[in-house]
């Protein structure tokens, strides 16, 4: 504990700028807030410097995907959907994974960890590079999914927010360590209150479909 303290007194102003923009990111993400994206790509700028300080290369490359979904997610949050309910619906609604977007993103994920961490542990002084690259490929599915408005993202945030506290610890990132623990609450409460929107969701929608029919 005396070697986190002071970690934490002597941290790099940079690191706590990621650390405060990125537990605002998350939390507007909880609250259904348009605004994480903005601050997200924020945060992912500066965490690409700090990750690249560290010698986590996959994690910091992971910072530039993550901008390029925040742009998706952006637009794609914007867009209003081309519905009679259309005034009253969300620009787009919390739905469920489908079984073939799931079954490409583990596809992809598996062919990402073991493709960049036989890459990073051959030819960089990556550390842990197995693992950084596990955890990569976890965290894209996870922002894939959270632009896509699929609850299931917070599930997978919940269990990659555990590994990244570890591995975090274990680098003597121990601000950044403490960040991913608020992720991991963050990420619980995210998905009990995405469950709550989506029933909300499905009450709204069940009288139109059953008039429908």
């Amino acid at each position: 504990m005396t070697a986190a303290r002071a970690a934490v007194q002597t941290a790099d102003p940079l690191e706590v700028a990621g650390v405060v923009t990125g537990v605002a990111c998350v939390w507007l993400a909880a609250r259904n807030s348009i605004w994480n994206f903005p601050i997200g790509i924020l945060n992912g700028g500066i965490y690409l410097v700090v990750f690249k300080q560290a010698r986590l290369y996959s994690d910091a490359g992971l910072q530039l995907a993550f901008v390029a979904l925040l742009v998706y997610g952006w637009v794609k949050w914007l867009r209003k959907p081309a519905r009679a309910d259309a005034s009253t619906a969300p620009a787009l609604p919390i739905t469920h994974t489908p079984r073939r977007v799931a079954a490409w993103l583990t596809a992809a994920g598996l062919l990402y960890a073991l493709g960049a961490g036989f890459l990073f542990s051959r030819h960089t002084n990556a550390a842990l590079p197995y693992w950084d690259s596990t955890t990569t490929a976890i965290s894209l599915a996870a922002q894939t999914l959270l632009s896509r408005r699929n609850i299931e993202n917070w599930l997978l945030w919940v269990a990659v927010d555990v590994a990244y506290v570890g591995m975090y610890w274990h680098r003597e990132l121990y601000l950044t360590s403490a960040l991913y623990a608020v992720f991991l609450v963050l990420a619980a409460y995210g998905y009990w209150q995405w469950r709550r929107e989506l029933k909300a969701q499905e009450a709204l929608v069940a009288p139109v479909l059953a008039d429908a029919k």
